[in-house]
């Protein structure tokens, strides 16, 4: 009994889960799922990969994520968030090793596949353990903290290609074995549910304004993603280890994205969102200008790198504002909206790249980016009368659980 409490008391502490969960989503987002963008010069050497064979590739991933997110929110929704932390560490140790022995065209979009895959079942995932172990009052701040591992990631990946650069093989192996390892840590520090939760479903006709606002962002941000290094390497003409360098600012600036909550308190849902937009928009056009400035991109990258991970964080308090009584399911359905933007745009940017250049490629994304920013405007007062958009979804959290430290998936 005494050991039991002391697990419980360590596990009320938000730390307890927030670094274990921040390295899941490091792995599975910013390297399993974004690592094919930055060893993309790699892999165009080593496999003769046009522009829209990438991002036909690119593309695949990020609806093989779709699929995941889909399968982990009904798992999370069935009290199996366990079923869902483990599918999303172990197809992203499968992809990356199908990517680290890759010996053909076909062989390395499978894995890029699989490997995209696991980030979509570690959301939900992450949604439950967070809800369900960290106190009621420290639950927003956590989720967002969480939420803030892509940009760990992204710096990780840099500092190899920085390190190793032709080492493209050995990294993606270190990848699967890291997603085992953190998915196992993440396991032990977090409690799971035991009762599925009962909660209405998001309606979608509530959530129209920003899923197409998730859209056209996601569609816009895959050029960043998924040609962003070998606009660098290519058009920059800048070396390798230069660019590694620079990937590492995207990721650490991508870190600075988790004070969105904080973000939304001072300005309000609809200056977060313009705010995240317009400096997503022109640090595409800025990477666009000047591909060969080492301080022109390190600005862009740094702006890209926090604008980005600020708008889905944006986008999970939008969703719980829209849908307070299911902000976790308008958040799964507002990050899904995401990421088929992101395939969308991979494949319409990858084939403007072959038919013009990279960079004319990324013009187009920056008007993509641009386009999502007016919708905030409807967006600005809540469908339900008397929603604060700061805590709306820890509200919904508290509701699900009953007022009572009930696990249960919570908001994103």
């Amino acid at each position: 009994m005494a050991k039991r409490s002391l697990q419980s008391a360590a596990l009320d502490r938000p730390a307890a889960l927030i670094v274990p969960g921040l390295a899941v989503i490091a792995v599975t987002y910013g390297l399993a799922r974004y690592g094919f963008g930055l060893y993309l010069p790699q892999f165009r050497a080593a496999f003769g990969l046009s522009p829209g064979t990438a991002g036909a590739i690119a593309s695949a991933g990020y609806l093989a994520y779709c699929l995941a997110a889909v399968a982990g929110q009904r798992l999370a929704g069935r009290a199996r968030g366990r079923r869902a932390l483990w599918l999303a560490g172990g197809t992203a140790a499968l992809g990356s090793l199908l990517v680290a022995a890759a010996w053909s065209v076909p062989a390395l979009a499978v894995g890029v596949l699989v490997a995209g895959s696991g980030a979509g079942a570690a959301t939900p995932a992450l949604v439950a353990a967070v809800s369900a172990t960290v106190r009621p009052d420290a639950e927003p701040r956590a989720q967002a903290l969480v939420n803030s591992g892509t940009g760990a990631g992204v710096v990780v990946g840099g500092l190899l290609v920085l390190a190793v650069p032709s080492a493209w093989r050995p990294a993606w192996a270190g990848f699967a074995v890291g997603a085992v390892l953190v998915t196992g840590w993440a396991d032990r520090n977090s409690r799971w549910p035991t009762v599925p939760p009962t909660r209405p479903e998001a309606p979608l006709r509530d959530l129209v304004r920003p899923l197409v606002a998730a859209v056209l962002a996601g569609a816009g941000c895959a050029a960043v993603w998924t040609f962003g290094r070998d606009l660098m390497t290519g058009a920059g003409a800048l070396p390798e280890g230069t660019t590694g360098l620079l990937w590492c600012v995207l990721g650490a600036a991508g870190l600075i994205g988790g004070l969105s909550g904080d973000l939304v308190l001072r300005v309000g849902l609809r200056g977060a969102w313009l705010c995240s937009a317009g400096i997503a928009a022109a640090a595409v056009l800025l990477l666009a200008a000047l591909p060969g400035s080492p301080a022109v991109v390190a600005l862009a990258l740094a702006g890209f790198g926090a604008a980005f991970v600020a708008l889905s964080g944006v986008l999970i308090v939008w969703g719980g504002c829209r849908a307070p009584a299911a902000a976790p399911q308008a958040a799964a359905v507002l990050f899904i909206g995401l990421t088929v933007g992101q395939a969308a745009g991979a494949l319409l940017l990858g084939a403007v790249a072959d038919g013009t250049s990279t960079r004319t490629a990324f013009l187009v994304a920056a008007a993509l980016v641009l386009a999502a920013a007016p919708a905030a405007e409807p967006a600005a007062e809540p469908v339900v009368p008397g929603c604060d958009p700061a805590v709306a979804v820890s509200r919904s959290g508290r509701r699900a659980r009953g007022g009572r430290r009930r696990a249960g998936p919570g908001p994103r």
